[in-house]
C-alpha cells in the first residue's frame, strides 16, 4: 500500500475490565476501558500527523468472513498520507429521516443510511457535524451505542454476525458497521452496485423492536 506506512494493531483496545485477556468482541466495549484505549488512539493519531500521514484509518474486523486474522477482537489503525476515496467522496452533513433512526443518545444517532450496501448496515454520527474525531469528547460513547446497535442486532439474528466497523474522519465523523450478512460477487465488486434485500427503514424497524 504506498499511500501507508505502517498498520498498527490495538489489539487491547476493546478489552473489557475483566481478567480476561482478550475481548469476545465489540459488544463488550465499557466506558473506561474505552477512554483509556482512546487515549492511545490519539496519540497515534497525533504521531502520525506530526510524522506527514494527515490520514488514520481506525477499523475493526470480527470473524473470519470479515477478514479477522486474529480469534479476539481488536482495532487497527493505518497511517495514510491523505484521506482515501471513500472519506473524500462524503461532502458535508450526512442526512437521515426519522424512520432511518434506531437510537439517539449523548447528541448521537445510530441510524440505517440509505445505499446500504448489506442488511442492518448502520451509521454513528454526531447528530450535529464535527470533525476530527480522535478529538472529539463524542468518539467514547459513539462506541458505547455501537455495542448496543450490535447486541440489538444479534437479537434479531439469534446469532452474532462476522461484522466490520471503521470511522470515517471527514467533515461529519462517523462510524460505520457492515455486518457480513452477504457474499460480495461479481456485480457488488465489478460495477459497484450492492443488491440489499433489507431496506434501511425496514432495517431500523427491526433493531428498534430488538
Amino acid at each position: 500500500m504506498s499511500a501507508a506506512k505502517r498498520c498498527e494493531r490495538a489489539v487491547r483496545a476493546f478489552e473489557p475490565p475483566s481478567i480476561c485477556n482478550r475481548c469476545s468482541g465489540v459488544t463488550e466495549l465499557r466506558r473506561d476501558p474505552i477512554t483509556g484505549r482512546l487515549v492511545t488512539w490519539q496519540e497515534r493519531a497525533r504521531a502520525a500527523r506530526e510524522d506527514r500521514f494527515t490520514y488514520v484509518h481506525a477499523l475493526v474486523n470480527e470473524g473470519r468472513e470479515a477478514g479477522s486474522s486474529l480469534p479476539h477482537s481488536h482495532s487497527q489503525l493505518v497511517w495514510l498520507r491523505e484521506p482515501p476515496p471513500a472519506v473524500t467522496s462524503e461532502r458535508g452533513k450526512l442526512a437521515w429521516t426519522a424512520e432511518q433512526v434506531v437510537l439517539e443518545a449523548d447528541r448521537l444517532v445510530g441510524f440505517c443510511p440509505y445505499g446500504a450496501r448489506m442488511p442492518y448496515e448502520t451509521c454513528v454520527a454526531p447528530a450535529a457535524p464535527e470533525g476530527d474525531a480522535f478529538e472529539s469528547k463524542l468518539l467514547a460513547p459513539a462506541l458505547q451505542l455501537l455495542a448496543v446497535l450490535i447486541r440489538r442486532l444479534e437479537r434479531v439474528l439469534g446469532e452474532r454476525p462476522p461484522l466490520n466497523v471503521w470511522l470515517h474522519d471527514g467533515d461529519h465523523w462517523h462510524l460505520e458497521l457492515l455486518p457480513r450478512l452477504t457474499v460480495l460477487a461479481g456485480v457488488e465488486l465489478g460495477a459497484g452496485i450492492y443488491v440489499n434485500a433489507v431496506p434501511p427503514e425496514a432495517a431500523a424497524t427491526d433493531l428498534r423492536k430488538a
